[in-house]
């Protein structure tokens, strides 16, 4: 069971609300920092472990900046990420750069920035060695010292609704071409090895993360028998889920590093890898639950079904329109209200898709048109949610706040504006244009 909250007294979020328009995202810094620390201390059973963050789920500098403070680096997959990662204090190997199709430009700024470069697929070993052009006499290769493959299990592993199963999915080395691509890079000059998978997405069920351990540490010890490589470290990967829904249990850090220890002092220190690193690319588990979207009531539509209007859209939050994926909803101020309605809760976007929420049971909710709407709070936003917004139909995606540990708000990135969507266009040239 997972008890959802939220920082803010009713008062104290409606000034905040009269001082920066609805919609916005909060974000809670004290409860990230605690639990960035509670991942760290659980996963210190090992000799070495590093959490690079998956960029993707909060692309936001100041986000990112906490984040290092508190030891972690980054894993990008553009060179915006990158650039922003690099920004915030990750540094060198802290950075993982795991990309597919990726254009040469974005090789080799990740190699500039010392970045651990994981290939997606075998023909990027040569193709990744060309993008740094020609090699000197002297110079044998001119792949980075270390290098990292990505590994896709196909039908080993079952993957979820979210990613999809392995075997259909774009991402990684088949077995054989992983053992193939070490043997090719350590003949090429490469000296030191990473191993990596990703192969579920929102993953609640503990044994599922585990058994990605061990098919993982067993692997590590076949590719040293076979190919004479000792690999540096092996990346789990993300994929952990967080409980959305209230009758959901999260994952324990603790419980998660225990088992995946276990597994490693079975497999990896028997096979002879004992200072093998693990590292790790959560995302959603770091900052989701402690991230909300706040929005007000402003329409109520009685048709066929009974509607409530927010004034965000898909815009700002599309996982639900994406995935059909639940997130919870407060009415601020009505937690103990009976949820005797039921409602729609949508966006104003024109597509039929734009729904939080279908026939959910809610307390009766008050709308602007008729007065002063509720604050409508959706719970566990705080991850692949204003990162994936998007500008169809016009739309301004909205800011982001951060709650700072004093209780003092910090504006972290300001809602669009109508000059920002117009920016990227030569609007002189329009008149001339015929």
């Amino acid at each position: 069971m997972s008890i959802k909250t939220f920082p803010l007294s009713k008062p104290q979020l409606e000034e905040l609300a009269g001082q920066y328009n609805t919609p916005f995202y909060l974000y809670d810094e004290e409860a990230i920092r605690k639990n960035v620390r509670r991942l760290t201390a659980a996963f210190s059973i090992f000799p070495r472990y590093k959490e690079h963050f998956a960029v993707k789920a909060m692309p936001n500098p100041y986000m990112l900046k906490i984040l290092a403070e508190e030891g972690l680096g980054a894993d990008c997959s553009s060179l915006p990420e990158l650039l922003m990662a690099d920004m915030a204090g990750m540094k060198g190997e802290e950075l993982m750069f795991t990309s597919n199709e990726t254009p040469a430009s974005e090789y080799v700024k990740a190699r500039e920035l010392g970045a651990i470069i994981n290939l997606d697929d075998f023909s990027h070993i040569v193709f990744l060695e060309k993008s740094f052009g020609k090699r000197s006499s002297s110079e044998k290769s001119r792949l980075p010292e270390l290098v990292s493959c990505r590994y896709n299990p196909g039908p080993l592993k079952e993957g979820n609704a979210i990613i999809g199963k392995p075997e259909e999915a774009k991402y990684g080395f088949t077995r054989a071409q992983l053992f193939e691509g070490y043997s090719l890079l350590k003949a090429k000059g490469v000296r030191r090895f990473g191993l990596h998978t990703m192969v579920a997405s929102n993953e609640l069920s503990l044994d599922y993360h585990l058994e990605t351990g061990r098919l993982l540490f067993e692997l590590a010890a076949e590719i040293k028998a076979k190919c004479g490589v000792v690999l540096e470290f092996v990346n789990l990967g993300g994929g952990l889920g967080i409980p959305y829904k209230p009758e959901e249990e999260a994952v324990s850090w603790e419980a998660l590093a225990a088992g995946l220890k276990k597994l490693y002092d079975e497999i990896i220190v028997k096979a002879g890898l004992g200072s093998l690193a693990i590292h790790t690319e959560y995302g959603r588990p770091i900052t989701g639950p402690y991230g909300w979207l706040v929005s007000r009531a402003v329409h109520k539509k009685e048709i066929y079904r009974n509607y409530i209007g927010l004034d965000t859209c898909m815009a700002d939050l599309m996982r639900p329109a994406l995935y059909g994926a639940y997130h919870h909803i407060t009415v601020l101020g009505k937690e103990n209200a009976p949820h005797d309605k039921t409602y729609d809760i949508v966006g104003s976007l024109c597509e039929n898709n734009d729904k939080f929420a279908r026939q959910r049971k809610l307390p009766e909710i008050a709308v602007a048109a008729e007065g002063v709407g509720d604050l409508v709070i959706i719970h566990d936003a705080g991850a692949h949610g204003r990162a994936m917004g998007f500008n169809y139909n016009g739309k301004l995606r909205c800011g982001e706040l951060l709650l700072r540990p004093d209780g003092s708000i910090k504006q972290i990135r300001r809602a669009e504006t109508v000059e920002d969507y117009f920016a990227t266009l030569d609007l002189n040239a329009l008149r001339d244009f015929n």
